[in-house]
Parts: structure tokens; sequence; C-alpha cells
């Protein structure tokens, strides 16, 4: 039977250890102006997920760490159902469901629009 690492809340936010996905591209409905109404528009996400202070497998086991799985279901549920105005509304949604995770300490997510001109986006850096 796989042992879970208990998460040390005492200690600092997070180690440097991190799962990430990095430019994950999806069409999206974004965009405060009318014009990004009714419409999507492709978008690239990165997530860095730093693991909780002490969390490291030991047993070669998927439920001892975060999964890659995790954090594009935090994409593809933040943006399924509905039209989002602000990327930055966009970020702290996915960056809300990444840390209900006891084993995620700390995210970086960076969500750049490709389509409107120069690439234009925002980086959020949040922790538990």
């Amino acid at each position: 039977m796989s042992k879970v690492t208990p998460v040390n809340l005492s200690s600092p936010a997070h180690s440097r250890d991190n799962i990430f996905v990095h430019d994950l591209v999806i069409d999206c409905h974004i965009g405060v102006y009318a014009e990004e109404k009714g419409v999507t528009q492709k978008v690239r996400i990165s997530v860095d997920a730093y693991l909780a202070p002490g969390l490291r497998t030991t047993v070669d086991e998927m439920l001892e760490v975060p999964s890659y799985t995790d954090i594009i279901d935090a994409v593809s549920d933040s943006t399924a159902s509905r039209h989002i105005n602000l990327v930055e509304t966009l970020a702290e949604e996915i960056a809300s469901r990444l840390l209900k995770d006891q084993r995620v300490g700390g995210l970086l997510i960076k969500i750049e629009k490709l389509e409107r001109g120069p690439i234009r986006g925002v980086e959020i850096y949040r922790t538990r």
C-alpha cells in the first residue's frame, strides 16, 4: 500500500520542486472587447505547480505527487463552459482549483493571448 507524505504547514509554502505544463495552446472564449465575444481565440498557458515542503515520491506512485493531468484538467474545467472576460480571472480560477490540492504549495501561472497583435497576457504567483 502506498503512503502519501504529509504536508507540514508550519514550513515555507513550497519547495523548489515542481510539476509543470508549459505552452499548452487552447481555443478559449476570452476577452472583454466586443470583437472577442462569441468567438474563440488561441491562448498559451504555462503552469508550474511547486510541491508542498517535503513532498516527494518514495514508492513510484502517482498518488504521491500532483500530476500533469491535474494541471490540464484545471485548465480545461476553467475554460470549458463559459466566456471569460479577463485573462487575470482565468489565471485566478486555475490557481484556486490547483491550490485545493494540499500537495501543491505554490503556483506560477502564465497566460498569453496569441491572436491580438503582440503577445500579451498575465503571470501570477500564488501560494497557499
